[in-house]
């Protein structure tokens, strides 16, 4: 069934309304809601449905400013369950205003279920990035307040206005209460209607290459590295194993999020790991996204590796934990330069992981839903806690369920039975120790650049092993005496980090390593300016060597980025998982 997009009502304060434009009667119904303000982007109102698509009339016809839409219709519709639609905007050509830097020709803004409501904004970007299709850029959000709206400011030569909707879903006929528009004076500022004038394509900008792959577009390597900030140009072998890999993850299923992880992984797989999770961090991709692509690059040669199958199925629980499997075996069969030999074990590999179960693209999510929703209540240390001994279980054959994990967690669920540990990992200069020393409930804190200072000078090296032994010795009284203890050490690789967690394990204390991803250009202008700068030939070397903890190997993971706040947290069961969607 088709459906003509609700018209939306002008606020009160609208100073572009016309004398066929509706007018809300009030802002009533939006008193004490919290709100989401988008920008209203000036286009063609039109709705995606699995099998087509219309402008805002449902018999509206073919023009050629609608073509591109069209065929990004063909990619996403097959992902658009049945009675569903998606509203947005086609962006494709100019009418009003023109655009020169848009990340698509097309925006969603509203997705309706089969029964005709309208999804809440948060599950509706979810949505939409899972498609492959952008929302507008929010403006605001909050609980309702006029006077912030009225002050928002709007440069009236590029943005036609914005729109106001509650942050929660609503039914169709809520629409009128729930949804209310700002548009600028005198929008219409041309002579001739688009429709019959000649068409003018709007402008893409750098980040529309990385939209084209979520939305199943095929890959142009060269631009997709152009919209990270590659250095190198992309060379045949690099577009032949995008291809490849891309061939591969469309017969997976894989969309959004993860098609873009896993090609993007196939184009930059021979940069050093630590190095492009931070680098990515920084860029158009944000943090979740970045530091997958970086474990898809550490992680899928492990795959090419003989394993022990009596522990295969908990290695490939773990390494669900860290990375979509489809997407790495996708990445361990089509890249080039491995053995006929190392091809046969990823071969081995995908069937065992399908056989577990373990391909889709969230296979630990109906555990972790059901165990989300029994511990619901539960304070977040506890509750991480019961999931990552869920997750240990799971991978053992010990569990299968919700119920049954459930169950077999009820040890961990009172917080205070056992310590917490958290775990600094990063270079120096990477804002670790000042993002931990903010940190609230610490009651311990071991740091062993301040053991050194009281040895006479933080920057001598000479006695490090008895530094690190009174460290060690330090950590272990204090988990001992229970509470949150701060380790902060730079803890490069696995074999630094596994000292202070061997004392964690002795304690059976709750770990949390926050890993700092800060690129190098920015470490190295931290460090000019820090109280007690290291070496630079030091600093370079602690890059070389940084190998940051994949998820999985300590009950969770936050990642902190050059802002100094957590950007992604791995591990968590209030958090999204690695199958699911923004």
């Amino acid at each position: 069934m088709r459906t003509p997009y609700p018209r939306t009502a002008h606020l009160p304060w609208s100073p572009g309304t016309t004398a066929d434009d509706l007018r809300a009667g009030g802002t009533a119904a939006l008193a004490g809601r919290e709100v989401v303000v988008t920008e209203k982007l000036d286009g063609e109102n039109t709705t995606l449905y699995a099998d087509g698509l219309h402008a805002r009339s449902p018999d509206s016809g073919h023009h050629p400013s609608r073509a591109w839409v069209k065929g990004l219709q063909g990619r996403i519709g097959p992902r658009i369950p049945a009675g569903w639609r998606v509203c947005g905007e086609n962006v494709y050509a100019r009418h009003s205003l023109g655009y020169d830097a848009l990340d698509s020709w097309f925006y969603g803004f509203s997705v309706w279920d089969a029964d005709d409501h309208c999804l809440d904004w948060d599950r509706t970007v979810r949505f939409l990035r899972g498609l492959g299709v952008p929302a507008p850029r929010v403006l605001w959000r909050g609980v309702y307040d006029e006077r912030a709206l009225r002050r928002l400011r709007i440069d009236t030569s590029r943005q036609e206005g914005y729109v106001v909707r509650t942050a929660a879903g609503f039914s169709r006929a809520d629409f009128g209460r729930c949804v209310a528009k700002w548009v600028r004076g005198g929008h219409v500022q041309t002579d001739t209607h688009w429709m019959y004038a000649p068409v003018v394509v709007n402008g893409l900008g750098p980040a529309a290459p990385l939209w084209d792959v979520r939305s199943g577009s095929e890959p142009d390597t060269g631009a997709l590295l152009a919209a990270v900030g590659a250095d190198a140009p992309a060379g045949p072998e690099d577009e032949r194993a995008v291809a490849a890999v891309a061939a591969r993850l469309d017969g997976a299923g894989r969309t959004g999020e993860a098609r873009l992880a896993g090609v993007l992984a196939a184009a930059l797989r021979h940069e050093p790991r630590a190095v492009l999770g931070a680098r990515l961090a920084a860029g158009p991709l944000g943090m979740r996204t970045a530091r997958r692509v970086a474990d898809l690059v550490g992680l899928h040669p492990l795959l090419r590796r003989p394993y022990p199958d009596e522990e295969r199925r908990a290695g490939l629980v773990r390494l669900a934990s860290s990375a979509d499997l489809g997407v790495l075996h996708a990445l361990a069969a089509a890249l080039p330069g491995a053995t006929a030999e190392e091809r046969e074990y990823a071969e081995w590999s995908a069937l065992c992981a399908e056989e577990a179960g373990l391909l889709g693209p969230d296979p630990l999510g109906p555990l972790r839903a059901g165990l989300r929703e029994a511990l619901g209540g539960l304070e977040p240390d506890a509750a991480d806690r019961c999931w990552a001994q869920a997750r240990e279980a799971f991978g053992r054959g010990a569990l299968s369920t919700p119920q049954e994990a459930e169950a077999a967690t009820w040890r961990w669920r009172d917080g205070a039975a056992y310590p917490r540990l958290v775990q600094l990992c990063g270079p120096s200069g990477s804002g670790k120790s000042t993002f931990a020393r903010n940190l609230p409930g610490v009651d311990a804190y071991i740091a062993l650049d301040d053991l050194r200072a009281a040895r006479g000078a933080r920057a001598d090296q000479r006695a490090n092993p008895e530094v690190l032994r009174e460290g060690l010795e330090r950590l272990d009284r204090a988990l001992a005496a229970g509470g949150t203890v701060v380790w902060d050490a730079t803890s490069l690789t696995e074999q630094q980090r596994g000292l202070a967690g061997a004392v964690a394990r002795r304690r059976d204390a709750l770990v949390t390593r926050v890993v700092a991803l800060v690129g190098e250009a920015e470490l190295l202008r931290r460090n000019a300016v820090r109280p007690h700068p290291v070496p630079e030939a030091v600093l370079a070397a602690q890059l070389r060597r940084f190998s940051p903890p994949y998820p999985g190997s300590a009950h969770r993971t936050w990642y902190v980025g050059a802002g100094g706040t957590v950007e992604d947290v791995a591990g968590s069961l209030g958090a999204a998982g690695e199958g699911e969607e923004l």
